[in-house]
């Protein structure tokens, strides 16, 4: 199905697990998810996208892709935990199964990481736990500042402490001597939609342990891949 096409209800796919995905820019991230899909190499739906913002490109491309969506502004609530229930009750309401921060700069009110464990993913753009803490394009211009040789994009299980969950996949990116912050970060954002499509369908279809610090994902059940 083309990005805009109609689709009734009883043309949409049963039994096929609903993402929840929290954007905040421009939300390229996003659209990997949608192609992917579109693409089959994601087996899933995109059950709501909640945007930080209401001027964010991202709401754009779920519109594009006939995806609800929602706009919850944290600082119009009265405190995170009021932002959080109202992110915690559309992602129930739109009965979300997995939810993934692409490009989300808020910091996720507890109650929301607490009822979705091991099921929040965040993308990042370093090899954490280096360069932590910041959002883009912060660690790609520490990673230069500190002349690192080799860089990357992480995906990892969200946690009550900022960028500290459990690590699902890294992939490394090279970094040049003549990088700019905007060459850096284009190369490593490519490897970010390559990567997360990949990490959301381990996470949706395999069978996922945590054993202290490392995350042992099984290999998808034949029947799953399609």
């Amino acid at each position: 199905m083309e990005p805009g096409a109609e689709r009734s209800e009883g043309e949409a796919e049963t039994g096929v697990p609903r993402v929840g995905v929290l954007v905040s820019g421009r939300g390229s991230n996003l659209e990997a998810i949608f192609a992917a899909i579109l693409h089959g190499e994601l087996r899933a739906r995109v059950g709501i996208v909640i945007s930080s913002r209401p001027d964010a490109s991202a709401l754009t491309i779920a519109a594009n892709y006939q995806a609800p969506t929602r706009v919850i502004v944290p600082k119009e609530y009265q405190s995170r935990a009021d932002a959080g229930n109202a992110i915690l009750a559309a992602l129930r309401q739109a009965q979300v199964e997995l939810v993934v921060l692409a490009g989300y700069k808020p910091i996720l009110d507890s109650c929301v990481v607490d009822a979705y464990p091991l099921r929040i993913i965040n993308i990042h753009p370093s090899l954490l736990p280096a360069f932590a803490g910041g959002m883009a394009p912060r660690p790609q211009a520490d990673a230069l500042a500190a002349g690192v040789k080799i860089t990357g994009c992480t995906a990892h299980f969200v946690t009550t402490v900022v960028d500290e969950g459990p690590i699902i996949a890294q992939t490394p990116v090279p970094v040049y001597d003549s990088d700019t912050v905007e060459e850096l970060s284009a190369r490593i954002l490519e490897r970010e939609h390559q990567m997360l499509p990949r990490v959301i369908a381990d996470v949706l279809y395999g069978t996922v342990r945590v054993e202290g610090r490392r995350v042992l994902i099984q290999p998808r059940p034949p029947e799953t891949e399609e």
